[in-house]
């Protein structure tokens, strides 16, 4: 079977981490690479989930708040300027 080459641009840390693994795993890059490339098709896909990370809490419960915010306009101070908004936050500091 001929064989070709690919090339790719990863991070020199990532590339030692992963070389330190497959080489724990018994495997070199090369083989590892072919074998997610094999699971690939074997799978007509990504042989993995691939999703965008999650909001932890404190940023979920800020975009609750916007969209309280957007929803709910005038339940909350506005303010004119930037310089209200400021001098509000200096003061209660």
């Amino acid at each position: 079977m001929a064989t070709t080459n690919i090339n790719v641009r990863v991070d020199s840390a990532l590339k030692q981490e992963a070389e330190t693994l497959f080489h724990d795993l018994g495997l070199n890059m090369s083989s590892a690479i072919t074998m997610f490339l094999r699971s690939a098709l074997n799978y007509d896909g990504i042989p993995f989930e691939v999703k965008r990370p999650a909001p932890n809490a404190e940023t979920r419960a800020a975009l609750d708040e916007y969209e309280d915010m957007r929803k709910n306009p005038d339940a909350y101070k506005r303010y004119q300027t930037f310089d209200e908004v400021l001098d509000e936050v200096l003061t209660d500091a």
